[in-house]
């Protein structure tokens, strides 16, 4: 158990240690996604999203919203060591134009900082062990509005990061996002711009704590890392259309084209953009009952013989809305399709006017 919260202390410091350069991931946080009934698709919602979650996925999609509307959302990753929690709210303004506004915790608490484990005498004091948190939150201010073309229409987000690793070390970001909607005979289309101007952060580390382990590996962490770290723009298309069946039944199927623009390990990779393809589907019964599934995340693996394999992660989801309370339920995989990373996701969308009328 000590080794573990060693190992995690240790990346946690080097997760600050970011040079003054562009980085292929930086606030990954930030896209790992909310709100059950997406995840269970897959995150393949560019274009179909249109409700109080659609901040995040899609600030254009607001504008289908009709009433105020709060959505949150919990989960455990890494074998319940990271909590995940959403919350958002948001509001028509008038017929033209809607807002929003949401918040991500990202966090994993009572890790063991034993930077002072060893006493001046050289001995193993465990009474000087101590305890710590590394926390990331992202505050998104969103607001949308339909365009002078029929069936068009747009929204932007503002972003505030703020980044905590205990008393260690912390930082302020900044970015914004776009995004584009357009529906035409039933199609929809979807355009989502992460860190379309880049996402800049600024870094304060505790150089008197960095001194303690600035010798701990001869050799390395000899000098502060650089404070400044930016996030590269990253694009999402997507392409979704409802099929109604027989009245009561109806199947939305979507995809999604999500890339970074830059060399990774997705399905297509090349030195100027990294293309990774999202599929998702959605069961509807009357509007009450929902069954999804999802498969997207494609990767080139090396394996420890250098053999190559792809990998992928499959996505399943339930859910369940009556009268304005919508529970939605997804069953993830982190990626390698071992059972033992799956998470279990739960959130929960409620209209306002319930409360009213």
């Amino acid at each position: 158990m000590l080794k573990k919260n060693q190992f995690f202390f240790i990346l946690m410091v080097c997760a600050s240690s970011y040079s003054q350069s562009v980085r292929k991931y930086s606030n990954e946080f930030m896209n790992i996604g909310v709100d059950a009934a997406a995840l269970g698709m897959a995150n393949a919602v560019t274009s179909s999203t249109n409700d109080v979650n659609s901040g995040y996925w899609n600030p254009a999609g607001l504008i289908h919203l009709e009433d105020h509307q709060i959505s949150l959302m919990h989960a455990n990753y890494f074998a319940n060591i990271a909590q995940y929690d959403y919350i958002a709210y948001a509001k028509p303004i008038d017929d033209q134009s809607a807002w929003g506004i949401s918040m991500i915790r990202f966090g994993v608490d009572d890790i063991l900082n034993t930077t002072e484990l060893i006493d001046s005498q050289g001995n193993i004091d465990y009474n000087r062990i101590s305890l710590f948190s590394t926390a990331d939150y992202g505050f998104t201010f969103s607001y949308a509005r339909k365009s002078a073309i029929p069936g068009f229409q747009y929204g932007v987000n503002a972003k505030i990061i703020r980044r905590i690793i205990g008393k260690f070390a912390s930082s302020w970001g900044f970015g914004f996002d776009a995004g584009l909607q357009f529906e035409k005979n039933d199609w929809q289309f979807g355009l989502m711009l992460r860190d379309i101007t880049t996402t800049y952060n600024v870094w304060n580390i505790n150089e008197a704590e960095y001194k303690k382990i600035a010798d701990a590996i001869p050799g390395q962490n000899q000098e502060l890392p650089e404070s400044t770290e930016i996030t590269a723009p990253k694009a999402q298309l997507g392409l979704s259309k409802k099929f109604i069946v027989r009245y009561d039944y109806s199947i939305l199927a979507a995809a999604n084209i999500n890339m970074r623009f830059a060399k990774t390990n997705d399905l297509i990779a090349t030195s100027f953009v990294s293309v990774d393809p999202t599929l998702g589907f959605e069961f509807g019964y009357t509007d009450l009952v929902f069954v999804r599934a999802g498969v997207g995340n494609f990767q080139n693996i090396q394996q420890i013989d250098n053999t190559k394999k792809v990998g992928f992660q499959p996505n399943i989801g339930l859910g369940f809305k009556y009268k304005g309370i919508q529970v939605d339920y997804a069953l993830t995989d982190l990626g390698n399709q071992s059972a033992t990373l799956y998470s279990n996701i739960f959130s929960v969308k409620v209209d306002l006017a319930l409360f009213r009328n």
